[in-house]
């Protein structure tokens, strides 16, 4: 069976989009990363509608990308705060590399908004697809992909 006879209704890259990819879901992620947790910091750094931002934080949150954890200022009613989970956390990566990606080609003259380095030697930080056994960074050339064992025939 090759890849155009495979379904994809397994496919984990179509499974992550189902969940993280419409924009404004990623924009959500990108400022937790970046330790924004209150939904009126969310609102505003982001600029959506407050319907919208709660559709995206529900999912977030029933994905377990998200956890509500409770606040409450003094005088106010108790509201929840949103942070990353592991999952939420283990799509960092995936962050790096958009970021990454977007330094080199969809940047303007003034540069990147955050300046991301290794705190112990103040070096940028970059994102490498690696060999597991050997650690060494792989080019597309590199890799051979197959059809593993969740392949099926498409209907």
């Amino acid at each position: 069976m090759e890849w155009l006879e495979a379904s994809t209704e397994n496919c984990p890259v179509q499974r992550t989009l189902d969940v993280v990819g419409e924009k404004w879901t990623l924009l959500i992620l990108r400022d937790a990363v970046n330790g924004v947790h209150r939904f009126d910091d969310f609102r505003r750094h982001i600029g959506l509608s407050e319907s919208v931002l709660s559709s995206r934080l529900r999912k977030l949150v029933s994905a377990d990308i998200l956890k509500t954890v409770p606040y409450q200022e003094p005088g106010s009613r108790s509201r929840n705060e949103y942070h990353l989970t592991r999952k939420g956390w283990d799509l960092w990566p995936v962050f790096m590399a958009l970021s990454q990606w977007g330094e080199a080609y969809a940047i303007g003259p003034e540069g990147p908004p955050l300046d991301v380095r290794h705190t112990g030697c103040e070096a940028p930080v970059r994102v490498v697809v690696e060999c597991s056994a050997e650690h060494s960074a792989l080019t597309p050339a590199d890799v051979t992909a197959r059809l593993g064992a969740g392949a099926r025939h498409r209907p």
